[in-house]
């Protein structure tokens, strides 16, 4: 993927995961809830629908390698998923570029390295809180990508 379709999805660095054969993974800058990640196409696609069979079988493959991880590394309650391309229209002209939100959500607190995390809308749409943002240092955020990575499996 170039980089420039990535900067369209990234305010700031770029916090690389692992990739396959059509998608990146990298974690949000936002950490409100522990290990959000952005999977991203990295071909230009605008709409779903343009996606092919062979990209939404490495999709899947991606969600139940991704899920696991986040699971084991973390001991997340569930699972949200959205594809929201709408911000993408607030800039003129509109430049979306397809890409998915893996939002863990729990309901307990967890605490890693120091920080406690608390799920802050568990049971409700993070939508809610979408303008309060956590952006940890560098430091931290390689380390959250270090237990993913540590726990990620993909074919």
């Amino acid at each position: 993927m170039e980089y420039k379709l990535l900067k369209r999805l990234m305010h700031g660095p770029i916090d690389f995961i692992a990739d396959t054969e059509h998608w990146i993974i990298f974690l949000d800058r936002d950490q409100k809830n522990l290990g959000t990640c952005v999977v991203a196409l990295k071909r230009e696609a605008k709409l779903l629908s343009e996606l092919t069979l062979n990209e939404w079988d490495d999709f899947k493959d991606i969600v139940r390698a991704l899920e696991s991880a986040l699971k084991k590394a973390f001991d997340v309650t569930m699972f949200n998923w959205g594809c929201l391309l709408n911000t993408a229209y607030i800039k003129i002209p509109a430049n979306p570029q397809v890409h998915w939100h893996l939002i863990p959500r729990y309901r307990e607190p967890v605490k890693f390295k120091e920080i406690i995390f608390i799920d802050p809308c568990f049971g409700k749409s993070t939508l809610s809180v979408a303008g309060k943002k956590l952006d940890l240092n560098p430091e931290i955020r390689e380390e959250i990508i270090k237990k993913i990575r540590d726990n990620l499996t993909l074919s």
